[in-house]
């Protein structure tokens, strides 16, 4: 029996540091404040669906004025947009995937844009203020995107780059903006 349990014992110690591992893993392809994907764990996924989905549409958005908001209320208000953001992202995109690419910035994918509300929707959406120890904080954003059939080559990289021009389009044209 003993013979056994010694036997046992590297195993359970490998079982229980491969689980660790696994769980470091996965903790890592998620931003610990929004819950949302960080860029490694969305590009993979992200890259899937452009892939497979011909009607897939990148979406990049940028918090206008966000550094405004942490510098007057300071950096709990500014985590609250962060997080508000968030959670109206997830449910625009649905079955997308959304992410917090860091800072301010947010990206997601979708499989069709029309099992969406729509860019406009999202936008207004992401306009609401925010409540924060009694006061509701203005937010707007920047929103770029790009459909997959508006690219030579469906790739991940130069969708970023379509949607990413698109946003500064947005900021371009004043802020509170959708350009695609």
């Amino acid at each position: 029996m003993e013979t056994v349990i010694a036997a046992a014992l590297p195993a359970l110690g490998w079982a229980v540091h491969g689980g660790l591992l696994v769980r470091r893993l996965a903790t890592a392809r998620r931003d610990p404040l929004t819950g949302l994907h960080t860029r490694a764990g969305w590009t993979t996924r992200a890259e899937h669906v452009l892939d497979r989905h011909p009607a897939a549409l990148v979406v990049l958005i940028d918090l206008d004025d966000f550094k405004a908001i942490n510098d007057t209320h300071g950096h709990a208000a500014g985590d609250a947009v962060l997080t508000a953001t968030a959670r109206r992202l997830r449910h625009w995109c649905g079955h997308g995937i959304a992410a917090r690419l860091g800072g301010d910035e947010f990206a997601a994918i979708v499989s069709d844009s029309h099992h969406t509300p729509g860019l406009d929707a999202l936008r207004s959406t992401l306009a609401r203020p925010v409540l924060y120890a009694g006061d509701l904080l203005p937010v707007s954003a920047s929103i770029g995107s790009c459909h997959r059939t508006d690219l030579p080559v469906p790739t991940l990289t130069d969708a970023l780059s379509a949607a990413d021009a698109g946003m500064y389009a947005a900021k371009g044209h004043g802020r509170r903006n959708v350009h695609n």
